[in-house]
C-alpha cells in the first residue's frame, strides 16, 4: 500500500495529523494482559469519561431511558441482518413492522400518511422543503432562525445547486417564537413555503396555526419539524401543517456521538405522490389473508430519475424499528406520562434558573450563563447545556438546558447552585 501511494513508511502515511492528536507512546497497559483483562480496562477507562455523570444537554439528541425490549428485539436475526424488502413474500415481517411504524407516526404527527422513515433529521428537512417545492412549483423558501441550526446548515448544503432560494426569518427577543411579523413582511405569492420548528431550537413551542394561516393565505405550504420526539406525546399534533418532518431518536435511540438516528416525513394524503423515501400499504394475497407490500417506492432504483421524488436510497428499518418498539411499549398513555415528567422536571429546574425567554417550553429552555459555568459543573459530574455562541453571536450570553425523566432533583438543584454563583 506504501509502495503504491508513494510512501515509503507509515510514519510518512500519518505525517499529515496535527502533533496534538498524536499518540507518540505505548499505551499505558500492563504487560501480558489477556484479551478479557484489556476489554476489561478499557471498559473501566470508558466509565470514567461518562459514567456517572448528570447531563443537561439537548439540542436535537435527548437522554432518555431504553426499555430493555428494545434491544431484545431488535438484535434477532430476521430482523438485524434483513435487507431491502424488495419480495414481499418473504419480507412479511419487515413489512409488517414499518406500516405499523407509518400508523403510529400517523397518529403522532396528525398527517394521513408517513413515510418508511429517512436517515435522520436534519435529512428530512431539506427533503421535506423540496417536497414542497414539487408541489406549487414555487421556488422561494422562508425558515425560521429558531429551527435548528444544523438542519438549516444541511437545508444550505442541500439546495445551494439547486434553483432553490432560501431565506432565513428572525425570532423574537422576548419570547423565543418566531417572529411572525417579520414572517409577514417576507411572505408573498412566490414564497413555496414556510418552514418552522416546534418545540423550537430554544425549546419554545411555536405558534404553528397562525404561521399556517398566513402561509396557506398566500399559497405556500407549511412545514413544521421537530427534533424532540417525545414532546408529541402531550402537545396537540400540528395538524394545520402541509408537511411535518422530523428526528426520532428520543424513541431508544441513544445519543451515540450522533447517530444512527432515524427521520421521518408526513404528510397531507393529497401530497403522496411527491413524498421521498418508500411507502407500505395493506393489501391481501391470493388467498385474501392481509398482507403488505411496497405501495410507493418512487426512487432512482424504480422509476426514471427525472421523476424521482428523492435521491435518498433507503430507509433506516432497523432504526425505525427501534422506534417502533419503543411506542408500543409505553402505548399512549405511557407515551404522554413520559411526556409530562419531561415537562414537570423541566418548568422544575426553570423555576430554580429562570429562562431568558417567556415562551411556552417543553423539556428544554435558555438561561444566562456563560461558557465557563460548564467546567465548573464537570468537577461536580455534571454535563451543563450547550453555549449558543457558537450559532447565535447574539446569545454568546447563554446557554440551551434540557431535563427530561432522567433528571434527578438533587442533580438539579447541585446544577441551579452552580448557575446561581456564575
Amino acid at each position: 500500500m506504501l509502495a503504491d501511494l508513494g510512501l515509503s513508511s507509515l510514519e510518512e502515511l500519518v505525517g499529515a495529523l496535527p502533533d496534538e492528536v498524536r499518540l507518540r507512546r505505548p499505551l499505558r497497559l500492563s504487560p501480558g494482559l489477556s484479551e478479557y483483562e484489556i476489554v476489561d480496562w478499557f471498559k473501566a477507562r470508558g466509565g470514567e469519561n461518562a459514567a456517572g455523570y448528570a447531563s443537561f444537554l439537548g439540542a436535537g439528541s435527548y437522554r432518555h431511558y431504553r426499555p430493555v425490549l428494545v434491544d431484545t428485539v431488535v438484535s434477532r436475526g430476521e430482523f438485524l441482518t434483513s435487507y431491502t424488502p424488495y419480495q414481499a413474500e418473504i419480507a412479511q415481517g419487515t413489512l409488517t413492522t414499518i406500516f405499523e411504524f407509518q400508523t403510529m407516526i400517523c397518529q403522532l404527527t396528525g398527517m394521513d400518511v408517513a413515510n418508511a422513515s429517512m436517515y435522520d433529521g436534519s435529512t428530512a428537512a431539506p427533503e421535506a422543503v423540496m417536497m414542497a417545492v414539487r408541489v406549487n412549483g414555487r421556488e422561494r423558501v422562508l425558515v425560521s432562525r429558531a429551527v435548528h441550526p444544523e438542519y438549516r446548515a444541511v437545508l444550505a448544503s442541500t439546495t445551494r445547486n439547486q434553483p432553490i432560494h432560501v431565506e432565513e426569518v428572525g425570532w423574537d427577543a422576548e419570547s423565543g417564537r418566531s417572529d411572525l411579523d417579520d414572517l409577514t413582511a417576507r411572505i408573498d405569492d412566490k414564497t413555496s413555503a414556510v418552514v418552522l420548528q416546534s418545540p423550537n431550537f430554544f425549546g419554545v413551542i411555536e405558534d404553528t396555526r397562525a404561521a399556517a394561516e398566513l402561509a396557506h393565505k398566500h399559497g405556500a405550504l407549511l412545514v413544521v419539524l421537530f427534533t424532540e420526539a417525545v414532546s408529541l406525546g402531550i402537545l396537540e399534533p400540528p395538524r394545520e401543517a402541509d408537511i411535518v418532518a422530523g428526528e426520532l431518536q428520543s424513541f431508544a435511540h441513544p445519543p451515540s456521538y450522533g447517530g444512527p438516528y432515524a427521520g421521518v416525513i408526513a404528510t397531507r394524503e393529497r401530497f403522496i405522490r411527491q413524498m421521498p423515501g418508500r411507502l407500505v400499504g395493506q393489501t391481501k394475497d391470493s388467498q385474501g389473508r392481509r398482507a403488505f407490500c411496497l405501495t410507493l417506492s418512487t426512487r432512482e432504483q424504480h422509476i426514471r430519475r427525472e421523476k424521482a421524488t428523492s435521491n435518498i436510497c433507503t430507509n433506516q428499518a432497523l432504526i425505525a424499528l427501534m422506534a417502533t418498539v419503543f411506542l408500543t411499549v409505553y402505548g399512549k398513555e405511557g407515551l404522554r406520562e413520559l411526556a409530562a415528567q419531561n415537562l414537570a422536571k423541566s418548568h422544575y429546574l426553570a423555576g430554580r434558573v429562570r429562562p431568558r425567554f417567556s415562551g411556552a417550553f417543553f423539556n428544554e429552555f435558555v438561561v444566562r450563563a456563560p461558557a465557563s459555568a460548564n467546567d465548573e459543573l464537570l468537577k461536580q459530574r455534571i454535563i451543563g447545556g450547550l453555549p449558543l455562541g457558537r450559532f447565535y453571536p447574539e446569545l454568546e450570553d447563554s446557554m440551551l438546558l434540557c431535563a427530561t425523566e432522567m433528571s434527578t432533583r438533587a442533580d438539579m438543584e447541585a446544577l441551579a447552585e452552580v448557575l446561581g454563583r456564575s
